[in-house]
């Protein structure tokens, strides 16, 4: 059973930086598809950041384009959603999502359908 926990959240000032990480476990090796979504307050689910690994460019949503960038540790083990120039709007719960062994095409890299593995998700607030 594969299990996704996410952490790095917390509150911080517009403007500021924060990391997040999503722990897999156990470790997986070959091909494997992370994504990053979120729920704002009062807002449906929405599509962050996904890559697939070891081969893909990773995609983004237009609102964090330029802000957020997804990675992986060297080990495989824990992926990374690194947020920058953080916005009040960007304030939600943010959840990780895997799928294992089969790469999703790129395109479809934002449809929530294709991940088999969900985390327990992470508070970020971005308040003044």
């Amino acid at each position: 059973q594969v299990q996704l926990v996410e952490s790095g959240g917390g509150l911080v000032q517009p403007g500021a930086s924060l990391r997040l990480s999503c722990a897999v476990s156990p470790r997986t090796f070959g091909t494997i598809n992370m994504a990053w979504y979120r729920q704002r307050p009062g807002k449906e689910r929405e599509f962050v950041a996904a890559r697939r690994w070891p081969s893909g460019s990773p995609a983004y949503a237009d609102s964090v384009k330029g802000r957020f960038a997804i990675s992986r540790d060297s080990a495989g083990s824990t992926a990374f959603l690194q947020m920058n120039t953080l916005k009040p709007e960007d304030t939600a719960v943010y959840y990780c999502a895997a799928k294992l062994g089969v790469g999703i095409i790129f395109s479809q890299l934002a449809e929530a359908r294709h991940y088999d593995y969900w985390g327990q998700g992470t508070q970020v607030t971005v308040s003044s």
